[in-house]
Formats: C-alpha cells, sequence, structure tokens
C-alpha cells in the first residue's frame, strides 16, 4: 500500500496567517503540521508516500522533508497545480499509485490515541473496497456525515449537510482498493468545480464495498484547517507531551520505533536540532547528552 498527503489548497479558513505560506506548514505546537499525518502513515507500514501540494510550497516541504530517507522511507512530490477536490489527489497521483492500494489523509487531520495502530489495521488490510472512519462531532454541517444502519452499516454519506442525519463526521484519513483511480476520473466535478471525496466514497457505497470504522472515545481527531482547531491541537498536544513526557508525532522517533531506521540513523537526523526541546527530548531519550 502506498500513502498520499494532501497538502495542497488555499487555506482560506485560516487567512490571513495563510495568504503567505502552506497550512499543512504551520506550527502545531512543537512541531509542523505535516508531522502528524506522516507519523499515521508510518504507524501504518507505508513507506512510499507522495506529498501533494501547490507550486507555491512544494519547495518548502522538500526542504523540509527531501526524500524521505533521514526516516527510511522513499517521499516523492506532485503539483497540484488548483484546488480541485480531495478526490483531485488520486489523478494527480494516479502514476506514483501504479496498481498498488492507496491510503490518503490530509495534511491538517491530526489523530491520536492508544487504539490507533487497532484502527489503522483495518485500513491498511483492506483487500477490496474502501475503508473510511466515523467519528462523533458536534458541529456535523460542517463535515460530511455518514448515517448508519442498526447493524452499523452505511447507509448514505452527506457532504456538510444542511439537515444532518447522524453526528458521524468523515475524518480526512481513507483507504482505498487500486480502483479508486478510475472511480476519481469518471467522477464529475461538483457545483465547486471539485472532485469530491464523497462522491467517490458514495461510489463504493452504492457497490456495497464501503466499510465504516467508528473511532471509540480514546481516539482524538482534530480538523486544524482552522484557527479554533489549531489552537485546541495545539494545547492538546502540549498537554500530553507535559504529562506523559512524550511527544506526539515525532516522525523521526516513530520512524525508529516501528523499525525503518537504527538508532544511528537517529541520531544523526536529529543532532541539528539540538538546540529546540524537540531535539533535546530525543538526543536526551535515544542519544545521549551534548
Amino acid at each position: 500500500m502506498k500513502g498520499i498527503i494532501l497538502a495542497g489548497g488555499a487555506g482560506t479558513r485560516l487567512y490571513p496567517v495563510t495568504k503567505a505560506v502552506s497550512k499543512s506548514l504551520l506550527a502545531v505546537y512543537d512541531k509542523p503540521m505535516i508531522y502528524y499525518p506522516l507519523s499515521v502513515l508510518l504507524l501504518c507500514g507505508i513507506k512510499d508516500i507522495l506529498i501533494i501540494s501547490t507550486p507555491e510550497d512544494i519547495g518548502h516541504y522538500k526542504k523540509l522533508l527531501s526524500d524521505g530517507g533521514q526516516l527510511g522511507i522513499n517521499i516523492s512530490y506532485e503539483i497540484q497545480e488548483k484546488p480541485e477536490g480531495i478526490g483531485h489527489a488520486f489523478i494527480v497521483g494516479r502514476e506514483f499509485i501504479g496498481m498498488d492500494k492507496v491510503a490518503l489523509i490530509l495534511g491538517d487531520n491530526i489523530f491520536y490515541g492508544k487504539n490507533l495502530k487497532k484502527y489503522l489495521k483495518s485500513g491498511i488490510g483492506l483487500k477490496e473496497g474502501a475503508t473510511v472512519f466515523g467519528y462523533e462531532t458536534n458541529t456535523p454541517k460542517d463535515f460530511g456525515i455518514i448515517e448508519l444502519d442498526k447493524n452499523g452499516n452505511p447507509v448514505s454519506i452527506q457532504e456538510k449537510p444542511k439537515y444532518p442525519k447522524s453526528n458521524l463526521a468523515v475524518p480526512g484519513l481513507y483507504f482505498y482498493d487500486n480502483d479508486v483511480v478510475k472511480v476519481a476520473l469518471e467522477t464529475p466535478k461538483s457545483s465547486r468545480g471539485e472532485i469530491e471525496i464523497t462522491s467517490i466514497n458514495n461510489y463504493y457505497l452504492t457497490l456495497k464495498k464501503l466499510k465504516v470504522e467508528v473511532l471509540d472515545k480514546s481516539i482524538k481527531w482534530f480538523d486544524t484547517g482552522t484557527h479554533e482547531g489549531l489552537l485546541n491541537a495545539a494545547n492538546f498536544i502540549r498537554k500530553v507531551q507535559k504529562r506523559y513526557k512524550k511527544y506526539i508525532a515525532s516522525v523521526e522517533e516513530t520512524a525508529y520505533l516501528e523499525g525503518y531506521i537504527n538508532k544511528e540513523k537517529l541520531c544523526e537526523s536529529v543532532w541539528q536540532m539540538k538546540n529546540s526541546e524537540y531535539g533535546k527530548y530525543l538526543i536526551n531519550k535515544y542519544c545521549g547528552k551534548d
């Protein structure tokens, strides 16, 4: 399975901050926002990752993450010339996907929780069709909303509905079989001029090939595409890290613990950050003090 991080878009919900910088490069407490979705793909065991962003911002991601060698993975890059919807990522990345299955995660979504790997296995183990997640929200009008029957099977998906049929939002993490490329190519654009991810999910739903996993209360999900969401996520991450003395979404640590790199490679990667609290945490824990 391959992985895509969609870090494009104009980020208008965060204006004026994102008029000059991509939102997925903004700091969420002590690390770039893109570290959070990247760490999720690492937890999935995915080693081939594509980052999609704008012509103006793609160079910044390359400077930050290079080719991924420092993490024991392969990172490639593609440009999305203009925002054309989440589903457009499969068209931009179709050569990268090739004949493989694919996981797509949005660059402004954060997931954290002790049972997260258990849920990720459901998507990684996908043989055909699609797997998405459900997460209870108090603001269902702001998201794609999924309706389940009494047996937990999906019945409908609505995009930002005026009259929501449930309060289960579909977070920005999706797993698909290889058919998704063809589906995206054949999906007509919406009135917004976008290839809607809800339209793609509804296609799989009509074929009864859409699986929904409802995330339990042990999982935290943040959509950091708004100022409020950004602040809430930063405050949560600060609180957890201070309390448990363990960093959330340290991609170097995740790569090491998941077996992508050895300790020598980890220390080589983080030594240049020895003056930051982030770097000191990793050096003191794995590499010895300066």
